[in-house]
């Protein structure tokens, strides 16, 4: 009998092998055809470091001369986050009791909720801005409504999800009694995902409050107008001090709804 000494384990077999090998140079086939497509300027690369250590040089210090403007750009940023939540929160909850299998009237109207929420989550946030832009004009406005539409599918498909995964039993025990449809959905449905609700209400506000930031870059209000006033007249310090109160705001918003979930849910 042999013993274990004189074996030569390996991980792969041969075939194992050269699966792999395949999968690899595949991998590198495509990664490399996804570069030229890319058409990138290679020495614009190479030169980037040096580039960004100027660029940080002429950013510092950060100048806080225009603050009174910026603390009102950050407020209405918050407000455009805020009730970009508040008005989706509204639109999503008859698309999601749409998109619900144990809760949708029928087949067509099924599809009818899922088409919603599939074709607001299909458009960029940056898209809705600039439709909304060119339909109500630059401003709050074309924020509000641009958050508010994409915050739509997001938040329809995760209460749809959890309307569809709730017990049967309380509503099998409402509509063994006669009640009405209506009386089964706000007696049955509405107090199991009242939990599942604001979980999604409080992270879509944390996730508006950071995509609110950058609007203003296509005219639709906020900080954004402010820092790409900056960018285009080359004004670094004031970018500088602009990118700070972003991380401030977000920050806050990290912390606002940590409390929230804590407190709520």
């Amino acid at each position: 009998m042999k013993s274990s000494a004189h074996y030569h384990w390996v991980r792969y077999s041969r075939r194992e092998k050269y699966v792999r090998y395949f999968w690899l140079l595949l991998t590198a086939i495509v990664v490399f055809w996804c570069l030229r497509t890319l058409d990138i300027f290679w020495p614009w690369v190479l030169d980037a470091p040096a580039q960004m250590a100027d660029l940080f040089s002429r950013m510092s210090p950060p100048s806080w001369v225009r603050w009174q403007e910026i603390v009102y750009a950050m407020a209405q940023t918050i407000n455009i986050g805020t009730l970009a939540t508040l008005l989706a929160l509204v639109m999503a909850l008859p698309a999601a009791y749409l998109a619900a299998q144990n809760t949708t009237p029928n087949a067509a109207t099924l599809w009818l909720g899922r088409f919603i929420v599939v074709s607001s989550r299909s458009v960029n946030t940056i898209i809705w801005a600039l439709l909304f832009v060119a339909v109500f004009g630059p401003g709050a406005l074309a924020g509000v409504l641009a958050i508010a539409f994409r915050s739509v599918g997001f938040i329809g498909k995760l209460l749809a999800e959890a309307i569809e995964e709730i017990d049967r039993r309380p509503v099998e025990a409402i509509e063994a009694t006669g009640a009405s449809r209506a009386k089964v959905i706000l007696f049955a449905v509405v107090p199991q995902v009242v939990p599942t609700f604001f979980a999604i209400s409080i992270l879509r506000w944390e996730i508006n409050i950071r995509e609110s930031t950058v609007l203003g870059l296509v005219g639709a209000g906020g900080i954004g107008l402010i820092l790409q006033g900056a960018i285009d007249t080359f004004q670094w310090q004031l970018v500088s001090a602009i990118l700070i109160a972003i991380i401030v705001v977000v920050v806050f918003g990290e912390v606002v709804s940590g409390w929230l979930r804590s407190r709520v849910i």
